[in-house]
């Protein structure tokens, strides 16, 4: 996406279920090119994000070939055979993108990637890197990815201990990215949806500016569009250091028992 663009896919039915999303991209206040790049299909019920690396052109290349790859997915299958198609187009794209960097004579051309894919009444997160995925349910936000960089990598060693001397490498050192190795592992989970939920795909450009406090309360209303630009807004107003990309998904079960419906009055 541009600088600064907005986008609102059209409404998508899948079962029960009536998905609608609405998007935002934001190069920030420090970097003059946007290497994000984000896609919004709820007709074929898809979402994703990506952070590309690499410097200039060759981060903006990278994040726009992972988010090419999965466009058009189509909606015809199971929800694992629909997370392996994509799967295996992430891994194509890993495949150019590692060719593209020995073609150029440098060291990586790379991009994370986070995908939304939901069939039926279920939904699956495929990603590599540390763009997220989160769901608000209940008024409880969960994040669903587990962020493949050294420190969540340290933070797990070290899980449940008290010693504040522990080093901790910097946050935005991945492990795992398309392009980053000649051998990508995706990581893949999934459940079932729930009417009301709102999924969050976004960069780290927003989870490194905006606490999760402040993404609750912007996804709390279940407007996708203006919970899209509360947070791009909010990033920018904490600093906007990185590149800012946010993708708002909203379910909604048209068969749920507790959803209010509108009757004519009948007349004598």
């Amino acid at each position: 996406m541009k600088a600064d663009e907005f986008g609102r896919g059209d409404a998508l039915e899948t079962s029960a279920f009536h998905w609608t999303s609405a998007s935002r991209s934001h190069p920030g206040r420090v970097r003059e090119v946007n290497e994000d790049a984000c896609l919004e299909q709820p007709r074929c019920g898809v979402w994703a994000v990506a952070d590309g690396m690499g410097g200039h052109s060759l981060g903006e290349f990278a994040s726009r070939l992972a988010i090419r790859s999965l466009v058009d997915l189509p909606r015809e299958g199971t929800l694992e055979w629909r997370a392996a198609a994509a799967e295996t187009r992430l891994l194509e794209a890993n495949r150019r993108l590692r060719a593209e960097a020995a073609r150029r004579d440098v060291p990586v051309i790379g991009t994370t990637i986070a995908a939304l894919l939901v069939a039926q009444n279920r939904f699956a997160c495929v990603w590599a890197g540390d763009s997220r995925v989160y769901l608000y349910r209940d008024g409880r936000l969960r994040q669903l990815t587990r962020d493949h960089s050294q420190l969540e990598a340290v933070r797990s060693l070290h899980v449940g201990s008290s010693d504040d001397t522990l080093d901790r490498p910097p946050a935005n050192v991945i492990t795992r990215a398309l392009g980053g190795d000649d051998r990508l592992e995706l990581d893949a989970v999934g459940a079932d949806v729930a009417d009301g939920d709102v999924f969050l795909l976004c960069s780290d450009g927003l989870s490194n500016e905006v606490s999760d406090a402040d993404l609750m309360q912007a996804l709390l209303p279940g407007n996708c569009r203006l919970a899209a630009e509360a947070l791009v807004d909010l990033a920018l107003e904490r600093g906007g250091h990185d590149n800012i990309t946010v993708v708002v998904v909203r379910a909604e079960d048209l068969a749920s028992p507790n959803r209010t419906v509108l009757h004519p009055v009948l007349k004598c």
